[in-house]
């Protein structure tokens, strides 16, 4: 499944160890840009966290799967993003007033026609 929409919030990064070994969790809230926006909560586990990193702000397709787990008589449903496509994000661009990192360092060229 994909859903569009604004990365408005990143959850606190979640970690610890299971049967399975140490794990890692990112939750982020994504909100859509439809007539009436809904806001959704999605999980990325373990690399994806670092494949993807995700900022505040984007815009971004997620594509996720649903899972329910059984814990104790209840029910559990998660969103598990699996890709993130980010849509019309740009680099930041650093503003004009700052000298690129090394310009100053350069000799002067001497022989110049102008």
């Amino acid at each position: 499944m994909e859903i569009t929409g604004k990365i408005i919030r990143i959850l606190p990064l979640q970690s610890g160890a299971g049967k399975n070994g140490t794990w890692k969790k990112q939750d982020f809230i994504i909100e859509t840009s439809a007539q009436i926006p809904r806001k959704i909560c999605f999980s990325l586990w373990g690399d994806k966290i670092d494949q993807f990193s995700i900022r505040e702000g984007e815009d971004a397709e997620v594509s996720f799967d649903l899972e329910s787990r059984e814990f104790n008589g209840r029910w559990y449903t998660e969103a598990k993003a699996w890709k993130i496509a980010k849509k019309g994000s740009a680099p930041p661009v650093p503003p004009e007033s700052e000298p690129l990192p090394g310009y100053y360092d350069m000799p002067p060229e001497d022989g110049l026609p102008f």
